[in-house]
């Protein structure tokens, strides 16, 4: 019988203890990916983390046996300086301390495209009793809620595009009788999961007609090695409250009355949203950031159960709806939105 090299087991043990940092994320009130929840309490309840006001960042990364691995760090300055570098094109050696790893979660909530080089193709660890589940990004052979928050981002991220194919005369304020939202509607609702901190644009002109989940191309992140925790249980998921007087559609009954008038469901959602101004929802169900475009505008993002809402305060806005798979109902300003929008615009949380 062979003997075994002891150097060779401890040298092998390394590796798979270390990580190769691929990519990271933030998760906090303001910036949390939105395929995890509507809101900050749920998107930590997915993760079976608490609801801290201070955040957390998520480094995404595969051991040294090519395993997936999703590490919280509550060293959130760390992750933001990170991505904020690799944004502008710059290099920057993410290596968070041992003492700052909260969680170490086996696989990836999100699609991320790029591979660490020497290693074993991107798989999920083998599973150890008590372990949880192996995160896993959401199919793109279906639409719910995870990809029609998605498809809010994606028109977010390319509001120029989908601004440009609708005039305020081919867009309602649902409150009145509504046109088919055939303008836009006809276009999917595009979320490509690329790398989490950079978002893929599509061509300016045409917004993307990739699947929900499709991997986009994908410049690959600076690595750097550090010690894993090992896997613990997630903590028990805290319920994400819902709005007082929030309603959710579903049944048959509620798919008809949307296929009948599309913009039924347009007119929920802003009903919902009215209610969050009198009873403010869950952190991070309203969000607000700068454009950095010229004047300083902003978008708006807002979810609530069974849609998602795109808009930019002193414009029109975009409605998706979980009974509609990839479709986009625009909404005109009118006479109600604009109060509507600003009052959200207040309210939102916005990144420090």
């Amino acid at each position: 019988m062979a003997g075994t090299d002891p150097i060779a087991e401890a040298e092998a043990d390394g590796a798979a203890d270390a990580l190769f940092v691929l990519t990271a994320a933030l998760l906090t009130p303001a910036r949390f990916p939105s395929v995890l929840g509507d809101d900050y309490p749920a998107a930590c309840a997915a993760l079976g983390l608490q609801p801290y006001v201070e955040g957390y960042g998520l480094v995404f990364g595969q051991d040294g046996l090519g395993a997936r691995w999703t590490v919280v760090v509550d060293d959130v300055s760390l992750v933001a300086v990170a991505i904020s570098s690799w944004d502008c094109g710059m290099a920057y050696d993410l290596s968070p301390d041992e003492a700052s790893v909260v969680a170490g979660l086996p696989g990836w909530p999100l699609e991320v495209v790029t591979r660490a080089p020497g290693v074993p193709a991107p798989h999920d660890p083998e599973p150890e009793e008590g372990d949880p589940a192996p995160l896993a990004p959401p199919s793109g052979d279906v639409w719910g809620p995870a990809q029609r928050r998605l498809g809010a981002d994606e028109v977010a991220l390319q509001w120029s595009a989908w601004r440009s194919q609708v005039t305020d005369e081919a867009s309602s304020d649902a409150g009145t009788a509504a046109p088919s939202a055939t303008t836009v509607a006809s276009r999917p609702a595009t979320p490509t999961a690329a790398s989490p901190s950079t978002p893929t644009a599509a061509s300016p002109s045409t917004p993307s007609a990739a699947s929900p989940g499709t991997p986009a191309e994908a410049e690959p992140r600076p690595t750097t090695w550090f010690d894993r925790p090992s896997p613990r249980k997630a903590a028990p998921p805290a319920t994400a409250a819902t709005p007082a007087g929030g309603t959710v559609s579903t049944g048959a009954a509620a798919a008809a009355d949307v296929v009948a008038d599309p913009y039924a469901g347009v007119r929920r959602a802003l009903e919902e949203l009215r209610g969050y101004l009198a009873d403010p929802p869950p952190i991070g169900r309203v969000r607000s950031t700068d454009t950095g475009a010229d004047g300083g505008a902003r978008t708006l993002r807002a979810d609530g159960p069974g849609w998602s809402l795109v808009a930019r305060p002193d414009d029109m806005a975009f409605v998706l709806l979980d009974e509609l798979p990839r479709e986009v109902l625009p909404v005109a300003r009118g006479p109600r939105l604009p109060a509507l929008l600003e009052g959200l615009d207040a309210m939102a949380v916005r990144p420090s």
